[in-house]
């Protein structure tokens, strides 16, 4: 069964029913997010039922669309925190990827800065590597961007799109070996994208992030994972209440192949490992659990079927 991910926008009268109708398709819900008198569901849903849900959420007013943004986590790398690197296109890039279902974190670098020192240090690059992509957001001229991105990406094992003034041809001929995605005509700008022509460029990043994480999904389904990661958020929000007292924004964060758990990892990570998926199958039976270089958090990565030989 092929689960795809979706978005479903409605009023909160009878937002239940919905959320009963997805776990009867075995599906799973990702996030909800309750709005005054709107609901927001971020789900997976079996794409042979996607016509099904469509016609099931049509007397209620709902809206239903594709999203292949929804269920990863995106790294948004900028050389510094300074003036002169934080415009206003990173924040801006960082919140649109939310409006489309991504969970995006902003990795501002201690010495990005400068062409010939421009680098990354360990916990830099482990924090980037946690991430199922990072987008790293660079600037006007293509010297610059050559020399910095070179040394940005080093020890960077996700995949990287990379964005700057200069047009797609340029940015495709000054990094070797290239990036995995590329959008060319959003530098530094100190502005908000409010205009029709700004609002483009945050869709071509949009684009090109789908792009690049469809290209993901394919190569995961040569080698699925023994549970989906939707489904294990599920477990953990079932067997460990504590983790609805967490205020953190998306405290099960669900990414392509595992999960971040926003916990204490020395307090927590034994219960989790033992939680049972399935009889006789435990999350340390299908899981990686390790500590994030995040804070104090959990990460939870997923074994794929060939390490396990198990499918729940």
């Amino acid at each position: 069964m092929i689960l795809v991910p979706i978005t479903y926008t409605g009023g909160v009268y009878r937002h239940d029913e919905v959320i009963d109708y997805i776990e009867d398709l075995g599906g799973y819900i990702v996030q909800k997010h309750e709005m005054a008198q709107e609901m927001v569901l971020q789900a997976f849903i079996p794409k042979d039922d996607i016509g099904r849900f469509t016609a099931f959420t049509k007397p209620l007013a709902g809206e239903v669309a594709e999203s292949p943004l929804v269920g990863c986590e995106i790294a948004v790398v900028i050389p510094s925190l300074e003036i002169h690197h934080l415009p206003h296109s990173a924040c801006d890039i960082a919140e649109y990827l939310r409006t489309v279902g991504a969970k995006t974190n902003m990795v501002g670098l201690a010495r990005g800065f400068g062409k010939r020192i421009s680098q990354l240090n360990d916990e830099e690059r482990d924090v980037i590597n946690e991430h199922d992509l990072a987008i790293y957001v660079l600037g006007n001229f293509e010297t610059c961007i050559e020399q910095k991105f070179n040394g940005l990406r080093r020890g960077v094992n996700v995949p990287i799109i990379l964005t700057g003034a200069p047009p797609l041809e340029a940015l495709k001929r000054i990094t070797d070996p290239p990036a995995a995605g590329y959008v060319g005509n959003l530098g530094r700008f100190m502005h908000r994208t409010r205009t029709e022509a700004d609002i483009g460029r945050l869709d071509a990043v949009v684009e090109e992030t789908a792009r690049v994480l469809n290209q993901i999904r394919d190569e995961i389904a040569h080698d699925p994972l023994s549970v989906s990661p939707a489904r294990l958020k599920e477990v953990i929000e079932d067997g460990i209440p504590d983790i609805h007292q967490v205020y953190s924004p998306t405290p099960v964060t669900v990414q392509l192949t595992g999960l971040r758990i926003k916990l204490p990892f020395d307090r927590y990570h034994d219960t989790i490992r033992s939680l049972p998926v399935e009889e006789d199958v435990t999350i340390g039976d299908t899981a990686w659990i390790s500590p994030s270089r995040m804070r104090d958090y959990i990460l939870v990565q997923i074994k794929p079927f060939s390490e396990t030989h198990i499918v729940v």
